[in-house]
Order: C-alpha cells, then structure tokens, then sequence
C-alpha cells in the first residue's frame, strides 16, 4: 500500500486528484504505525532486537520516533489510565478527570469547558504532533538510537516534501500536506481514543491487582474482520493488555476465554460497537467539563 501510494502520486502528477492520494497515504501511515506498535510489544519475531529493528524502520517510514513512542506507551501499560502514571490521559488539552479540569487555566480552561465538541477537529493535529514530539525527543537526546533516530526523521521529512513539492505546485502542495496529516491524526487518534477514554480512571488510592487494572480501564470494540483491520486489533483492547506479547491475529481466539473468566469472577468486561465508543468518549468528556461551564455560567451571570 505504501509503495502503492507512492507511484500513484508519481503517475497522477500535478493534479487536484491527489488528494485521493493523500487519503490512501492517510490510512498506509496508520496500518504502518499498527506494524510498529506490534514489533514494540515483541509480537512479531523472537527476540528484542529483530522487533525493535521493524518497529524503528517503520517509524522511519511515516516520520515518527519509535523509541519516544514506546517509552510513552510503557508507561501507559504499566498504568492505564492512572491520573498521575499514564501519559495518555495526561493532556496539556484535554481534561479526563475532574482534578485535570480544576488545574486548566486561561485558552486551556476554556478548551476543558468546550472539549466534547473539540475532541474530533483536534485529532487533526494528532499527526503533525507526532512528528514534532519524536524530533523533540532526538534533539533532546531522550532516546538511545539518536543518530539513528535522527537520520532517519530527517531523511523521512526532506524526501517528504522533496517529492511533495516537486511534483505538484505549491498550492496543491500545501493542500496534499495538510489532507495527509490531518486524515492521518484523525484515524490515528480514532483508532486509539475507544480503547480507555471514558473508562474508569486511577489513582494513588486505587488498589487494585494487574488483571483489574487492566480489564476494568480498556474497553473491547465489536465489529468482525473490518474493524479487526481497520483497528490494527486494538479493538481487542482488554485482551491486549493483559498479554500484550500475543501476536495480533491471537487476541480474537482469546476474547471469549477472557470474557467468560471475567464473567465467573464478577469482573465488569466492557464491549460496545465502534460508534458507540465514540459516543460514551464524548459524553465522558462533556461530563468533565461540566464544572467549568458552570463556573463560567455563575461567572458572567
């Protein structure tokens, strides 16, 4: 698909026609960065090293950092949606939890008060945030493979827009750019928002064992074999979390085995079609902020 994509853009030539083209490469920068996240979790090959090579080479491809992905998303297994621990509930934006509203100040507040609504525009930018985070962290020097890592952001970002800007005029240029990367962050955070936002979060106060942990944060999302693809097999979210080495195309046989303990032992098992995720992901939101839109209410009253 990727080099499909690629020749594609080469034979279409300067032509509003490639913003199709664009929305291919939109969806072949997500099923690449589905690859990468398996060889993360050692899914592919036996061996910490032939894993980690696919997984750096295909964030090489789509301009991202694999080694500043992976120590992100660690830290997520370790804690799901821990409201100190987990990185992915920890937004400079967003506000997942009453206490995170409370702390919003200024632009940021008045986003917490409005962010059901934003939720989706903002996924625009998931992408270009991607890039940015991973080149960030290279020049920090927060990663091991710096020079590696580095070489191959830049080497991903200069045949980019090398190719981008010498086949179509600058117009359409910009245009292409801004329909990849933003379908790309768009699909990127829909694929991964069902997964945990709007499921029960934790604290310091919460004790609770690693099998709780991790069923009763993660939310399964029914659908067949389109969803299994188009989901990267991250809508088998529960089972993912509690054998996160179990190769992709497993998680569907293990479903029903984890469902029934979890129905012997009492244990809530959350499952839910894709677009009603998306609907408990916003009402979620739109509860959080709700102390802020009656703190602005009483406040210009």
């Amino acid at each position: 698909m990727f080099a499909g994509a690629w020749v594609a853009f080469a034979f279409v030539g300067d032509s509003w026609w490639q913003l199709f083209i664009a929305a291919l490469l939109a969806v072949t920068f997500a099923q690449l960065a589905f690859v990468g996240h398996d060889a993360g979790h050692k899914q592919i090959l036996q061996g910490r090293r032939f894993n980690d090579i696919i997984g750096t080479v295909h964030g090489g491809l789509i301009g991202m950092s694999y080694e500043t992905w992976m120590s992100s998303h660690n830290r997520h297994h370790a804690n799901p949606n821990h409201e100190e621990h987990d990185p992915d509930i920890n937004s400079a934006a967003l506000a997942f939890t009453e206490k995170q509203a409370g702390l919003k100040n200024g632009f940021l507040r008045w986003v917490a008060r409005n962010q059901a609504w934003l939720f989706f525009p903002m996924l625009v930018f998931e992408g270009i945030n991607l890039h940015v985070g991973g080149a960030l962290a290279v020049i920090r020097g927060d990663v091991k493979a710096r020079r590696l890592e580095g070489a191959l952001l830049l080497t991903h970002t200069v045949l980019y827009l090398a190719a981008v800007f010498l086949v179509l005029s600058p117009g359409i240029a910009v245009v292409f750019i801004v329909v990849h990367q933003g379908l790309w962050g768009i699909y990127m955070g829909c694929a991964f928002a069902p997964n945990h936002k709007g499921m029960p979060t934790m604290n310091g106060e919460n004790k609770v064992d690693f099998l709780r942990k991790q069923v009763l944060t993660s939310r399964n999302i029914r659908g067949g074999r389109v969803v299994d693809f188009v989901l990267g097999g991250l809508n088998y979210q529960i089972e993912h979390h509690l054998f996160p080495r179990m190769p992709r195309p497993n998680l569907q046989h293990a479903q029903p085995i984890v469902q029934r303990f979890c129905d012997t032992h009492g244990i809530p098992y959350s499952q839910t079609t894709l677009l009603r995720s998306y609907r408990h992901v916003l009402e979620h939101l739109h509860e959080m902020g709700a102390p802020l839109r009656e703190q602005h209410a009483r406040a210009t009253a």
